[in-house]
């Protein structure tokens, strides 16, 4: 991973305040576009321009219309690795999704989700050792993910709201797939068998969902059980935070609207 020093970041304000555009900047410096979008977000909030001072309207406030699919998908991400954060520099909350290097389909289909749900809103890739927070700023974030609270997901009661659970219910493979890309893994195990004396080795795919959060884990059974995904749980210990897929025809089921992670 590459750090820019203070020099750089300095002359990347100066370009910006003057008007030249994030990706000109980002040429100009050698440095990732994401990053410069996120210099500028904290500069203008330094300076009281906070991101989300013309906030767009908000589908639970203003009814403005909501990508559900996308919603539905982002929701899952949310709720296994993302976090709302509301720095007093910023004014502004955030919804910051980690992905990690290793699927970057994942982190286009998240950044992809977010311009979904925030279409008017500015959505930036901030890149870290090994993955990359993909974020947006709104000021209706707790309108659209009112799960949000202090303290840490599984140590909290999760519950979605009627109209979240409708949406949930109208595209449940979104969500699925949303928990899956967050928390979950499609992995393949191996088992032998004697079989006319000979011992031979079996291969089978399954999937995995792991969180801590007994809540999460409710929510991700109960949508598997409504799409006719048979799943077990599985404890390491006395902690039953894994749920898995094992069966031959819900792992044909995930595969043909999941998949593997990319």
């Amino acid at each position: 991973m590459s750090f820019h020093s203070t020099e750089v970041r300095q002359k990347a304000l100066t370009l910006l305040r003057g008007g030249a555009k994030n990706a000109d900047v980002a040429r100009k410096l050698n440095v990732p576009k994401g990053t410069i979008g996120y210099w500028k977000h904290l500069d203008r909030a330094e300076r009281g321009e906070c991101p989300g001072k013309h906030e767009p309207s908000c589908p639970r406030c203003h009814g403005r219309a909501l990508n559900d699919p996308a919603y539905s998908y982002l929701l899952g991400l949310y709720l296994g690795d993302g976090h709302i954060s509301h720095y007093s520099a910023h004014r502004v909350p955030n919804l910051m999704i980690t992905c990690a290097d290793s699927w970057p389909g994942l982190i286009d289909d998240c950044e992809q989700a977010m311009r979904a749900v925030f279409p008017s809103n500015s959505v930036c890739r901030v890149r870290k050792i090994g993955c990359h927070n993909v974020k947006v700023y709104s000021k209706h974030m707790h309108c659209l993910f009112p799960q949000h609270g202090p303290g840490k997901k599984h140590e909290r009661r999760i519950v979605l709201e009627p109209w979240q659970q409708k949406i949930v219910d109208a595209h449940p493979w979104d969500f699925i797939r949303g928990l899956i890309h967050s928390d979950g893994c499609r992995i393949t195990n191996w088992t032998t068998k004697i079989v006319g004396g000979v011992r031979k080795r079996y291969e089978y795919p399954r999937y995995f969902f792991t969180n801590k959060s007994d809540d999460i884990r409710k929510l991700f059974a109960d949508t598997l059980d409504k799409v006719g995904v048979e799943w077990t749980t599985l404890a390491r210990g006395s902690d039953p935070f894994n749920i898995s897929v094992a069966r031959k025809a819900s792992v044909a089921l995930m595969d043909a609207h999941v998949g593997p992670k990319y």
